[in-house]
């Protein structure tokens, strides 16, 4: 999706402070055997400061940086929020952007894209609605999921938010786009029940298990080893076409931020496809404030412009990975560097 007239006016981020790996080994938390598979030095830890309260502090930032009128809130989330039959989104409709269309956005760790492909077209569909705010936080230190251990990751609590505009902002969105790939619908799931819901019964979550049980399946079914080919192309022609519709090659690119798994996950799903060192990813970023739910490339992308590291002119492609199974990816445009000090 070509985006011409859309802008990030405002980026706030929450990140609590961080435990790091070491210290979760010395408590028992994890092995070091488990900590090698991931590479990840720490993550941020909320204790019992709930998502939401952390994406109201974020979206207070950004909203500090660019007081637009909103018109669209979308709230993007990937574990437990609060209270059941209760929605976070509703929490800084009360306390922050009041009368307008407000919505959770349940499409996992590529929650952000999906809310910005849903911005950009309820904003160009809607004349008089100017701003949107989008907005993703998750805590995931409650029972039923173990940070340390659920996954080729460690998962870390944070919120990011953003302020959308169709006029102005320190950054453009050239282009936001996703794929699916349907065959590995299961790969999240496998090996547990559609009925009852795990959290209705207090199973833990635990990717691993799931993978290898997947993998297992897959070494029985051929079509779903030929799947993992059709995603990888499916990814490349997402790339390059998320590229096209910007008016650049992956040559213009300056950095590359995406979801925060182990850098072999990083540097073969995208870095290879773009020809990019790793060096030019936000691993080194990411390893230290772990895997943050659907935050993680926009949570690099304000890692960077606090930091200097992107200036006028620079061009940044972020990218995620979904259960279920999607891709996404979007490209920005910086214009100037935002004063946020």
């Amino acid at each position: 999706m070509r985006t011409p007239d859309l802008f990030i006016g405002g980026l706030g981020v929450h990140l609590p402070e961080v435990v790091s790996v070491r210290s979760a080994i010395e408590q028992g938390l994890c092995t070091p055997e488990q900590a090698a598979v991931h590479g990840m030095t720490s993550a941020a830890v909320a204790g019992d400061l709930p998502a939401p309260e952390m994406a109201l502090r974020a979206a207070r930032d950004a909203v500090e940086q660019c007081p637009a009128d909103l018109g669209l809130l979308l709230y993007a989330d990937t574990w437990h929020q609060g209270p059941e039959a209760w929605f976070p989104h509703y929490y800084l409709q009360r306390h922050l952007v009041g009368d307008v269309l407000a919505a959770e956005v349940r499409q996992g760790c590529n929650g952000l894209f999906c809310s910005l492909e849903l911005a950009a077209a309820y904003l160009r569909a809607t004349p008089s609605t100017s701003a949107a705010m989008l907005a993703a936080a998750d805590n995931y230190g409650t029972p039923h999921i173990d940070r340390w251990r659920s996954g080729p990751f460690i998962l870390g609590d944070g919120a990011c938010a953003m302020v959308l505009t169709k006029d102005t902002g320190f950054a453009q969105v050239l282009s936001v786009g996703s794929a699916a790939i349907p065959e590995l619908e299961e790969q999240h799931r496998c090996g547990e029940p559609l009925f009852p819901p795990g959290a209705t019964t207090g199973a833990m979550v635990d990717f691993t298990a799931r993978d290898e049980a997947f993998v297992r399946l897959s070494a029985e079914r051929s079509d779903l080893r030929l799947a993992w080919i059709v995603a990888h192309k499916k990814m490349m022609q997402l790339v390059s076409r998320v590229l096209a519709e910007a008016g650049i090659t992956a040559a213009d690119l300056t950095r590359a931020a995406f979801t925060n798994l182990a850098p072999e996950s990083i540097e073969h799903r995208w870095m290879e496809v773009l020809r990019m060192p790793m060096d030019r990813s936000t691993w080194d970023y990411g390893k230290t404030v772990g895997h943050t739910g659907a935050g993680d490339p926009f949570i690099a992308l304000h890692h960077l412009l606090a930091t200097g590291e992107l200036k006028a002119g620079d061009h940044v492609i972020m990218g995620g990975v979904g259960s279920g199974l999607t891709v996404s990816c979007a490209v920005v445009k910086i214009l100037e560097r935002p004063d946020w000090d």
